[in-house]
């Protein structure tokens, strides 16, 4: 029988990761990945994130199709305020809404959970 993982049962795999201590995800909805380095833009589109999480330690798997261009001509306007998950995974289960909900009720709040927990379940 050949080594490595080859042929093992993709559940089993998972039950095996699971034992250690490590949770797979995937992070849905991504369409595009851009990374920016100091000379130039590698664009990674469609892309498929996958988010592991290793005792606390999260790290992400990017797979698509990966082009570079020049730096800082990749996606336009750069990404709007960047919210810790915890603070968005906080308000969405307090008030039991959708991703894009909290993000935008954070970005209302100035990035204060509380305060954009109370404005989702005030409806403003």
């Amino acid at each position: 029988m050949a080594g490595g993982m080859r042929g093992m049962n993709p559940r089993a795999m998972q039950r095996t990761m699971r034992s250690m201590g490590i949770k797979q995800e995937e992070v849905k909805g991504v369409t595009e990945v851009i990374i920016r380095t100091a000379d130039k833009d590698i664009v990674i589109s469609p892309a498929e994130v996958v988010c592991i999480d290793m005792k606390g330690s999260k790290s992400y798997q990017v797979a698509g199709n990966v082009s570079e261009v020049p730096a800082g001509t990749a996606g336009g306007a750069p990404a709007g305020p960047v919210f810790p998950s915890e603070d968005i995974e906080l308000v969405m289960s307090q008030t039991n809404c959708d991703r894009e909900k909290a993000i935008a009720a954070l970005e209302a709040a100035d990035g204060q959970p509380a305060e954009a927990i109370i404005k989702i379940i005030s409806g403003e």
